[in-house]
């Protein structure tokens, strides 16, 4: 089981993030956070002023991205950007980034490099974000769609980014989650499963609950 590999696919909100690292700590195997690595491209080019609808130079700043993923922990070269990349700012920055169609491909190869080096090694992993389940990484073992309502999905960000649900917070956030879907659906496709990945509709699931659907698959 250790060289297990998953993939979780899913819209903004879906709660694929917390579950994938809590699927990843159950079954004490890795875990590859896609989206770490979008924000720690979009961060390099806001730190060196690379304009990001540029879209060959933003592509030629990928070679140069020198990111470590570690658990809770994200460092871009020598500096430590975890706190750096949840930012206002760099989430503003991701859009444009994430419709590069180059960007895509570049992170998709290396997404795909380090889920089979994980099976290879005998230690597995969990991988989520998009595109995961069909151009990354097809071959996983167990392929999941998260989706949910986009109330709840609205729900779960707002707090996740103001700690609070108030009129204020819900409608300051439902523009970036409308924005993002209708972004991210130009270049992926995250609400209809392929054939062989299980849909799994997180709207009135607890994330337990969620997590031991995922476990069951495995």
């Amino acid at each position: 089981m250790s060289a297990v590999l998953v993939a979780i696919d899913g819209p903004s909100g879906s709660g694929k993030s917390t579950v994938a690292r809590r699927v990843a700590e159950q079954l004490g195997i890795g875990y590859l956070d896609t989206g770490a690595m979008y924000r720690a491209l979009a961060w390099l080019a806001l730190s060196e002023g690379v304009d990001l609808h540029d879209e060959v130079a933003v592509r030629a700043l990928a070679d140069r991205l020198d990111l470590e993923l570690s658990p809770g922990r994200v460092r871009v070269g020598e500096v430590d950007v975890t706190a750096a990349i949840r930012t206002p700012e760099v989430t503003a920055a991701v859009p444009p980034v994430a419709r590069n169609l180059a960007v895509r491909a570049w992170m998709a190869q290396e997404q795909r490099r380090q889920m089979l080096a994980a099976r290879e090694a005998g230690t597995g992993m969990v991988a989520e974000g998009r595109d995961i389940t069909t151009v990354v990484c097809p071959e996983a073992d167990v392929r999941v769609l998260l989706t949910a309502s986009e109330e709840a999905r609205l729900r779960r960000r707002t707090l996740e980014l103001h700690g609070e649900l108030t009129e204020e917070t819900l409608e300051a956030t439902r523009a970036q989650i409308v924005d993002r879907d209708r972004s991210d659906a130009t270049v992926s496709e995250f609400f209809d499963p392929a054939p062989g990945v299980v849909l799994i509709d997180s709207s009135n699931a607890s994330i337990d609950e969620v997590v031991e659907q995922i476990l069951s698959l495995v």
